[in-house]
């Protein structure tokens, strides 16, 4: 009879997937996330049955614990201003707690090997900003941009932003700030 399996194992595994993949990228073999994580590579193909599936996982992992973060105490009652900027700077602080899994998230992105559902289900976690997008641009508050333009803008200066609080963290309010602004006036109508 085979043993359960460990939430813990898995939670490890996943973990060092990200270390892993940050340090060496996607081309990083199993060998090595199972070491980092303390398990045999077998055990490794235990919990994923190849290293898309680890892949996939993890991708939905990192968006949802990126939701989770980006989604709490969301102001759903606020101005569109007021709720764009609680994204924004939930994302920013996010990516710069998390270095890793930024890098991590930002490889899977760009990746072939994450399948089109999953990168469906990861944008699904989303719902609530999409959600106002689509909503603000109908009622002529915002750009009439794709959706997915407004979030790859938001990515595009989210990653800046990050890079300079990490580069230079005692100005890091002046940096969120002028990237959202940024931001805000590429997507607002005017």
């Amino acid at each position: 009879m085979a043993r359960p399996r460990s939430e813990d194992k898995r939670d490890a595994i996943l973990s060092a997937a990200i270390q892993v993949i940050a340090e060496q990228g996607l081309g990083a073999p199993t060998s090595r996330i199972a070491r980092v994580a303390g398990v045999a590579e077998g055990t490794l193909f235990t919990y994923f049955d190849t290293k898309d599936e680890l892949l996939n996982q993890l991708y939905l992992e990192i968006k949802a614990e990126m939701r989770e973060v980006m989604m709490a105490a969301y102001p759903k009652a606020a101005s569109l201003q007021t709720r764009t900027r609680h994204v924004w700077d939930t994302y920013v602080n996010w990516g710069v707690a998390q270095p890793d899994k930024r890098r991590t998230l930002a490889q899977l992105s760009v990746s072939d090997r994450i399948s089109e559902q999953v990168k469906v289900a990861g944008m699904q976690a989303f719902a609530n900003v999409n959600t106002m997008i689509e909503e603000s641009i109908a009622r002529g508050a915002l750009r009439d941009l794709p959706p997915a333009f407004v979030t790859a803008i938001m990515g595009s200066l989210a990653e800046t932003t990050m890079d300079f609080i990490a580069r230079d963290p005692a100005h890091a309010d002046r940096y969120r700030t002028a990237g959202f602004e940024a931001f805000w006036s590429a997507i607002v109508k005017t």
